[in-house]
Parts: structure tokens; sequence; C-alpha cells
């Protein structure tokens, strides 16, 4: 199975200005990120960007790149410009790897991208892992999905879903000690024609309110196949801290753990 990496990497940032640059330990970002992918069975990576910084780096250290336009609304839209650029074909699987990601294992790039391929009746192919804490699980900053019996996406939100109703009744700052709750990660698989038809749709009013992009397609019915990653997927960077930890994971920190989004 033939597929490409698009590694969407923006320089604005709010929290880490210039982010994708970021030294860790004598690498940029975006570098660390552009070598994980490559250690999958990816046919091509792409880093796409819109800042002449990171194409500089990025072609410093041998990566291709693909400049996009600076205005897109989404990471969704982004990538549909990269697929046009590389005229990939409809039937493509394109794999978006956040650009924020140094860490990300290998294997699960692979795993989104052949779960794609064995299910024709998805339209995009994500993961998820098990959620095991009171605080993640309350947190408007973790993702949680909801499947059905035959791992298709029935929802995804800030919200703690589904919501343990006898459960937090009488303890809401504990765990329930029955039920399962799955944290979604942020990597997804798509088909190039996927990604040309959602370029096409307003955004959802359930996308607006959460602020997640994916419910547009569960909006216009587009199935989306979720899976138990079958490797622990560290954070991402989204702040001082947590690029501090990275960079003590490298170091070889073994007391460094996954901290929640």
């Amino acid at each position: 199975m033939a597929y490409t990496v698009v590694i969407p990497a923006r320089y604005g940032s709010t929290r880490l200005p210039g982010k994708p640059l970021l030294d860790i330990h004598g690498k940029p970002m975006v570098q660390r990120v552009w070598e994980q992918a490559r250690r999958s069975g990816a046919a091509r990576v792409v880093i796409a960007t819109d800042d002449a910084r990171i194409v500089a780096a990025a072609e410093a250290f041998g990566a291709e790149v693909c400049m996009t336009r600076a205005e897109h609304p989404s990471g969704t839209d982004r990538l549909q410009e990269v697929a046009v650029a590389l005229d990939l074909p409809d039937d493509h699987i394109v794999v978006n790897v956040q650009g924020d990601e140094p860490l990300i294992p290998p294997q699960v790039i692979d795993q989104v991208a052949a779960n794609l391929q064995r299910h024709a009746d998805a339209g995009i192919a994500t993961l998820s892992e098990r959620i095991a804490g009171i605080a993640e699980l309350t947190s408007p900053n973790v993702v949680k999905v909801v499947s059905n019996a035959h791992g298709m996406a029935l929802y995804f939100s800030r919200a703690p879903v589904p919501f343990p109703r006898d459960a937090f009744m009488a303890d809401s700052d504990s765990m329930p000690g029955v039920g399962d709750w799955y944290r979604h990660i942020g990597i997804y698989a798509y088909r190039t024609a996927f990604l040309h038809q959602y370029v096409s749709w307003p955004p959802a009013p359930q996308e607006q309110l959460e602020c997640l992009e994916q419910l547009r397609a569960l909006h216009h019915g587009i199935g989306i196949h979720v899976d138990e990653a079958g490797a622990a997927v560290p954070a991402g960077v989204d702040t001082r801290e947590d690029l501090e930890a990275v960079r003590r994971v490298l170091a070889g920190d073994s007391e460094w753990h996954r901290q929640s989004r």
C-alpha cells in the first residue's frame, strides 16, 4: 500500500511562536516529526507550511516541502491544497501527522493508513486510546470519542461522553468504576476524493460549538473509523512545559510520562 504523509507546520502559534522551528536537542521540532514519519511505511513525506523560514529549514535537512496559503480555516483545508499541488489520485491515501508530534510512533502512522484502506465504508480513519484518570475524562482539552460496535465514530466531544450519570451523581471527582472512555488521538487518514468534498462544505453547527473539524464529516454522514492505537502516543507540544517534557524524553529521562492534552 502506497500512501503519503503530510505534516502541516504553521509558524504562527499563540502559545509558542515559531513552534515548528523550536530546538529539540539540536534539531527543529518539525525535523523530529519528519524523521518519525520517515520511519513509517509512507511512500512520501511532505511538510506543508505557509512560512518561508520553515521552507528553508526543511529544505536544509532534506525534506520535501509544499508552500500553502496562510488563510486556511482548518488543517484539512491545508491538506486538500497539498493534494491538489501534488496531483494525487482520488483514491490515494493521505495521512495527516501534526507538526507538533515529535514523539509520534511510526507504527500508528502505518496503522491508521492501513485501517482506511481496509474500510471502504469509511471516509476517514483515526485512532484513540483509553482514558484512565478523572482529570483527563473531564478536561475540555482532551477530546473524547464514542464508537459503535463496528468501530465507527458516533460522536466526538470535549465533554465527558458517554456521560456516567449514576456514577457522577454519587461522586463526580473520581473515575467511575464501570464504563470505558476513549481519548481521541489527532492523527487522520483520508482519501484524496474526500478532501476535495470536505472543503466544499461550510462548517457544521456542532463543529463550530465544539471547535472540532471532524464533526463536519459526521454532520454530512461520512463514516469515521476509530481504532485503539497499537502503541502509546505521547502528547504533542502545545506549551513550553510540553516542550521541556519532550526534551527530557529524548535526553533519556525514564521518569517522564505522557501528559494529558
